[in-house]
């Protein structure tokens, strides 16, 4: 069966409503983009780069909000100083492999220089230190990609930021989540989102992970232990020895007005969503989360005080539920919407069987 959606399964996750893409960019002025690089000449490369670009690209303007949380932190995050200093995000957030992170660090912050005039920002901004700390963050694809050969470069990332739009989101093996395995099986990217009311408003809080870990035991799909009961008679070429350690990046935002404080509580209610599927935070994982939100406008030249608004921490409930199952079922999605991939030395990373996922889910759920 070719990948899918958790819910074109018939397996819907949680309480909350989702937004009509189920996806991170339900968010207000949410883009994505992708660049995914497969090819065997001159080298293997199983990879790419993956964008979010938060208020239409207005970030290096207009910032928003941010906190984040190290879960377990065998991984990189950069940017996250500046964030924890000042509690705001001010450029468009990438994810990559372990050894792009620093390209796609340095084109970030020459890429509003190079193309100023597409996100309108003014050249004094531009070549100031304000769009020098972006947030980039990696998991590891050396079992499927050739990690040292450096594919990403400086054009790819270019094109992910031109390619990042609104609407329906792109998952599994794309972007940065070309080459990255989940629980054992092909992973990669999934997103998912949640509707919250608070005080007769709706907002929405959309999830984007880039899923690289996990052992194959742990799997859990709504409580379900699929990992034990997979019938691996049924699952081609499964490994005997599955390369070791592996991480998970979540972002998450929000239209709601939270504070940084709030932003950073958010963030680590993705730990939640991760339990839930199976992830421990083993000690060579890099489980980093980074939640933002773009209910309160920060413009960068501003001359006055800010006019700003915060929920009430008593009204967060919702919100933190919201993200939780939001990072759960984008999990998901990235095991069920990623298909089987040959790679780097004939490494192989098979897809989880969705029709067995299917015939376990509705023995021990019948009603589905």
């Amino acid at each position: 069966m070719p990948g899918a959606r958790l819910r074109d399964l018939g397996i819907p996750i949680g309480t909350h409503p989702t937004g009509p893409y189920n996806a991170i960019t339900d968010v207000p002025d949410i883009l994505v983009g992708h660049e995914t690089l497969i090819f065997n000449e001159p080298g293997i490369a199983r990879t790419g780069v993956t964008m979010i670009v938060p208020r239409a690209g207005h970030i290096w303007t207009d910032h928003a909000f941010a906190g984040f949380f190290s879960f377990n932190g065998c991984g990189e995050m950069t940017g996250l100083p500046w964030v924890e200093e000042s509690g705001v995000l001010h450029t468009p957030i990438g994810i990559t492999n372990t050894n792009s992170v620093g390209v796609v660090r340095d084109a970030i912050v020459a890429y509003p220089l190079d193309m100023s005039d597409k996100w309108h920002v003014p050249p004094s901004i531009a070549s100031s230190w304000q769009g020098s700390l972006p947030v980039v963050a990696e998991t590891w694809d050396g079992w499927l990609n050739d990690i040292g050969a450096f594919h990403v470069t400086k054009q790819h990332v270019y094109q992910a930021l031109e390619k990042a739009q609104t609407g329906p989101v792109a998952e599994g093996n794309v972007g940065g989540g070309t080459g990255m395995i989940c629980h054992e099986f092909k992973g990669g990217i999934g997103t998912s989102s949640r509707l919250v009311t608070c005080f007769d408003q709706q907002y929405t809080v959309g999830v984007l992970v880039q899923a690289n870990y996990g052992a194959r035991r742990l799997l859990r799909v709504d409580g379900v232990p699929v990992g034990l009961e997979i019938d691996y008679t049924k699952v081609a070429d499964p490994w005997t020895a599955p390369p070791k350690g592996g991480s998970i990046i979540v972002i998450l935002a929000t239209d709601a007005p939270l504070i940084p404080t709030q932003c950073n509580r958010l963030a680590r209610r993705a730990t939640v969503g991760l339990a839930r599927v199976g992830g421990v935070g083993h000690n060579g994982s890099g489980d980093i989360f980074l939640a933002f939100a773009t209910g309160n406008h920060l413009p960068l030249q501003q001359n006055k005080p800010f006019d700003l608004q915060m929920l009430p921490h008593d009204q967060l409930d919702p919100f933190f539920e919201a993200a939780a199952e939001a990072t759960e079922e984008a999990i998901l999605n990235a095991l069920t919407a990623a298909e089987s991939m040959v790679g780097w030395q004939g490494h192989s990373a098979q897809a989880l069987p969705l029709d067995e996922l299917q015939r376990i889910m509705k023995r021990y759920q019948p009603q589905r």
